[in-house]
């Protein structure tokens, strides 16, 4: 069942290996989108969701409307991210937790692939497209290197966080979680807000996410329009930025790393989880596999590694195949 050249099945595999990469920390679902090469129709599937489908509604009706905001592409995708979120929760979290040097080399080697896959797509470099990818590249490497900050429970700075983490979700490299840890929210809005609104009700706790939510939305609709207004008019850029992203955001996704500074609570204890263990990481150092046997008392993995990286170099690369296949 083709589905402007991107079969049901398909899409759902692209939405499931989207899920399971926001079940990473550092790794966004935007990347895989990215690398799937449905990034662009994504955008655009996305900016069409707005005011202007009451008109179309009601000129056109249900139908209609399913068209305009392509409604079987988001159905087969959202379908697979919520099985590929299920999937990942129970199985990438426990090779996360007991392997991950080899699941991060996996990951290293997608990404870095995909830094010259999509590179060579990028028809002519001129200073343009130099200057985004560079300029690019360090705002990502900026950002997996960055002192958490303190955070606010104001009204405007958790509108703000939503819109900024939202935005993160889609921009290939760093995931919205990942962001709301350096924006110093990520305790207030799902360590506290979000589990007392599910657990109590408190009212609140239900503004503080209405209003975040809100900022998720906004930012959701502004960045899916923006990239729609790139892409249609300056696409070289765009995939120089969008390059640039990923390439800066291997930092943090380095296989080997000694963990540094934990996620605390408003009195400064290390917040633990279920098995007594810190719940996030905020700051890693990047380690040789020697040094992370030593640091952390566990297998380097590193044949396994390099085998791992290079299957996520060869998944690349058979797109790449697959894609010229059909030119």
């Amino acid at each position: 069942m083709s589905n402007k050249g991107h079969s049901t099945i398909g899409l759902m595999i692209r939405g499931a290996a989207m899920g399971m990469a926001e079940v990473i920390p550092g790794v966004s679902g935007g990347t895989i989108a990215f690398i799937t090469g449905i990034y662009e129709r994504l955008i655009n599937s996305i900016k069409s969701i707005g005011f202007d489908l009451i008109g179309v509604a009601k000129k056109d009706g249900v139908a209609g409307l399913w068209k305009a905001v392509d409604g079987n592409f988001l159905l087969f995708l959202i379908s697979g991210m919520i099985g590929g979120i299920v999937i990942g929760v129970f199985g990438i979290s426990y090779l996360l937790e007991h392997f991950p040097p080899i699941v991060w080399a996996f990951f290293f080697g997608l990404i870095l692939g995909s830094v010259f896959y999509i590179g060579r797509q990028i028809k002519g470099w001129s200073w343009k497209e130099v200057l985004a990818l560079v300029v690019c590249a360090g705002l990502a490497y900026g950002l997996t290197t960055a002192l958490p900050a303190a955070g606010s429970e104001s009204y405007l700075y958790v509108f703000v966080s939503g819109m900024i983490a939202i935005s993160a979700l889609i921009l290939p490299g760093i995931s919205g979680s990942f962001i709301l840890l350096i924006m110093g929210m990520y305790t207030y809005i799902v360590q506290d807000t979000l589990k007392a609104v599910l657990s109590t009700f408190a009212m609140d706790k239900i503004i503080t996410m209405f209003v975040f939510g809100m900022g998720c939305l906004t930012g959701l609709m502004s960045i899916s329009r923006l990239l729609s207004w790139t892409f249609a008019n300056h696409k070289n850029v765009t995939l120089a930025a969008l390059t640039g992203f990923m390439l800066g955001s291997l930092n943090k996704i380095w296989p080997w790393k000694k963990a540094t500074q934990w996620l605390t609570d408003s009195s400064g204890k290390i917040i633990l989880d279920e098995n007594g263990l810190p719940d996030k990481i905020l700051m890693e150092d990047n380690i040789t596999p020697g040094a992370y046997e030593l640091a952390t008392n566990m297998s380097s993995y590193l044949p396994y590694a390099v085998l791992f990286f290079v299957i996520g170099l060869g998944l690349v690369f058979l797109m790449g195949l697959a894609d010229n296949s059909k030119d």
